[in-house]
């Protein structure tokens, strides 16, 4: 059974950092696609981040590209997502989710394509 467990939410001022993890157990993350995405109160969940395990293809949303970096670390199954400059409208709850197939760039932010999910982490940007 798949399992997702994120961390490293917080609060921080406007133009901080932050890196959050997600840490991933059973199965071996071979061929899957890793994406991080948010939901803001009110709003629709939005995908923000996908890196494929099988060859580190990456896509980004408009919204993060130049800010924010996913990466991964195959020898402890880790997905990490960096965070720079942030902003108030990065404010959201950070969920991470996978799915057995390679990314693509027209269809890696649609959440409704992945089947496991983790239960989230709080990101708060405030000044």
């Amino acid at each position: 059974q798949v399992q997702l467990v994120e961390s490293g939410g917080g609060l921080v001022q406007p133009g901080e950092s932050l890196r959050l993890s997600c840490a991933a157990s059973g199965f071996t993350l071979n061929y899957y696609t890793i994406t991080w995405f948010r939901q803001a109160p009110g709003k629709e969940r939005e995908g923000v981040a996908c890196i494929s395990y099988s060859d580190g293809t990456t896509y980004y949303s408009d919204s993060v590209k130049g800010r924010f970096t996913i990466s991964m670390d195959n020898v402890k199954n880790t997905i990490f997502l960096q965070m720079n400059s942030l902003k108030p409208e990065d404010t959201a709850v950070y969920y991470c989710a996978t799915g057995p197939w390679a990314p693509y760039s027209g269809s890696w932010f649609m959440s409704h394509i992945y089947d496991s999910w983790g239960q989230g982490t709080q990101v708060t940007v405030s000044s």
